[in-house]
């Protein structure tokens, strides 16, 4: 199942970045703004935020997943929960707060005046409708891998009840069964969690990745470097949260580990490349970032208060011990302020 799911990953990623080169490049319909311009400098900014986004992802991503090794940073420890509060948080506000409103920006353009784009909340539409497929996609893995399990326990009580006619002791094994399928039930939405989370924080990153790699003016760059290294850092957090709940294979935390710290810097790479020619303004520009904004806003929002907060928040563990449950609530807090002011920094 899991390498599936990272194949399925890798091709959709694959495939997104061999289309959004060439549908970027545009006609223009809005002058691109001439002024504040300088390409050399620019581009050193550029190189400095590759490294910085590459470190400050990789060191957030792997240090929720130091649990291996800390055993104060373990899952079933008071502290985690916090921990995943904050990151939760912060992935919650980078919908509401960052993705959505550049994509209801990209939508609304004065340069998309001859479309009908400014007539309608598309960029609601579209989270809405990716929030919706992401909890069907959620569902129907969850439920096609369960499935055999739920058979092979009914089957099996049924067959225990029996034999505990003759031998009552064979109750213990029901119930060992019927906890061990629990277990294996919750790993694989912990899989599932993780996977569909680094997929909507990928494409967003990709896109953000882009668009400062094709800008050239160090005023826009200079301040996106020191907001988009944060932005990566509790970002990454929150993701090595639910990858090291996983409990996956080294190979597959290794590869996810790679995927997310290199997003970010790769989009910039794509960014340079193209900057003589990417047209941030054209119609096709605006509307596949907003799309792709939107759809990753949605995914974004439903991971972070569906399968994240609202799974660690009805945890009884947390419901029975209220310091841990304020702890959380004010580390969510204070997670979801501090992502929002970055936006202000931005």
């Amino acid at each position: 199942m899991i390498k599936f799911n990272q194949t399925q990953l890798f091709t959709f990623l694959c495939f997104f970045f061999s289309l959004f080169s060439p549908l970027v490049l545009g006609d223009c319909t809005c002058e691109p703004e001439d002024e504040d311009r300088n390409k050399p400098l620019a581009l050193k900014y550029k190189m400095a935020a590759i490294v910085s986004i590459l470190v400050a992802g990789a060191i957030g991503v792997c240090f929720p997943l130091l649990g291996k090794t800390i055993d104060a940073l373990r899952p079933e420890k008071d502290i985690f929960f916090v921990i995943k509060a904050f990151a939760a948080g912060v992935i919650l506000s980078t919908g509401f707060i960052h993705v959505l409103p550049d994509a209801t920006e990209n939508l609304t353009s004065p340069c998309l005046n001859e479309n009908p784009w400014g007539k309608f909340p598309f960029a609601g539409l579209v989270a809405m409708v990716s929030a919706i497929a992401t909890l069907l996609v959620d569902t129907f893995v969850t439920s096609h891998y369960t499935k055999p399990h739920l058979n092979n326990t009914q089957q099996g009580h049924g067959d225990e009840e029996k034999k505990t006619k003759e031998n009552e002791i064979d109750v213990v094994h029901v119930h060992a069964h019927a906890s061990s399928i629990s277990v294996s039930t919750q790993l694989l939405r912990y899989r599932v969690v993780s996977q569909v989370l680094e997929l909507g924080i990928v494409v967003h990153s990709v896109i953000i990745g882009i668009s400062l790699g094709a800008s050239e003016s160090p005023k826009t760059i200079k301040p996106l470097v020191a907001a988009l290294t944060f932005h990566q850092f509790f970002e990454g957090m929150g993701l090595g949260g639910c990858i090291l709940q996983a409990k996956l294979k080294a190979r597959s935390v290794a590869i996810m580990v790679l995927f997310f710290a290199l997003t970010t810097p790769v989009g910039i790479g794509i960014g340079i490349g193209i900057s003589n020619t990417y047209n941030e303004n054209s119609p096709t520009a605006l509307v596949l970032e907003g799309m792709l904004n939107a759809a990753s806003a949605g995914i974004l929002i439903y991971m972070a208060l569906v399968d994240l907060l609202a799974a660690d928040f009805m945890n009884p563990k947390l419901q029975n011990n209220g310091k841990v449950g304020a702890s959380a609530g004010v580390s969510l807090l204070l997670g979801s302020a501090l992502m929002s002011l970055l936006a202000v920094w931005a």
